[in-house]
């Protein structure tokens, strides 16, 4: 197996996580989404990433796709839990951190745009769901060491790439000082070797 993946991307970071909480040997080809020869297209119709290509050259894409299949492929630390409540509840979690993520991510694009095209009200829009979805995630986290259970699931791995997300690319949202349970939660999952090794460089 090989996935596509870049340095920086929350999305490919959880799957480089999954991966590694699981024991799952993958192939790592890092790829410049910016590159025009950039070979992702060929993978991904829609031209992103992470993608899993399989032994059979077959491609998975999204994350959350990617992530489900290399859980049920070993029961190694299951992520996912059988439980049809407990799962609901996880994959919950996961689009909640996955969509504050893609909100922050129209954002940030938004604001790169040159000062002419650049449009105050998207990005204002895209930050009130960054910040309602944070204050969700800390009040529904409360005083538990992980989001579902007692025991690292996808959904701590989605919100850890979240969070280090945007402490990468907003540094000055002060994010920790309003969300002290997901500051917590940060905390302890920045000891994990999986979130230590998966880093992205500081840009």
């Amino acid at each position: 197996m090989k996935l596509l993946y870049s340095l920086t991307s929350p999305y490919a970071r959880k799957i480089r996580m999954v991966a590694l909480e699981k024991h799952i040997d993958i192939e790592l080809q890092l790829i410049n989404l910016a590159d025009a020869e950039c070979p992702i297209n060929q993978y991904n119709p829609l031209g992103k990433i992470p993608v899993l290509v399989l032994d059979d050259e077959s491609h998975l894409y999204d994350s959350r796709v990617i992530a489900e299949y290399l859980d049920h492929r070993t029961p190694v630390a299951k992520l996912i839990p059988q439980e049809h409540t407990d799962k609901i509840q996880v994959r919950r979690w996961e689009a909640l951190a996955d969509g504050v993520c893609d909100a922050a991510v129209m954002a940030l694009n938004e604001g790169r745009r040159s000062e002419m095209k650049r449009d105050q009200t998207v990005i204002d829009k895209q930050m009130a769901k960054v910040l309602r979805g944070l204050k969700v995630l800390n009040d529904e986290l409360g005083d538990n060491k992980w989001c579902v259970g007692k025991v690292l699931s996808l959904a701590d791995i989605t919100l850890g790439c979240v969070l280090g997300w945007l402490e990468l690319r907003f540094t000055d949202l002060n994010w920790k000082e309003s969300n002290k349970n997901l500051a917590k939660h940060y905390a302890l999952m920045q000891k994990r070797p999986s979130f230590k090794e998966t880093a992205p460089p500081k840009v």
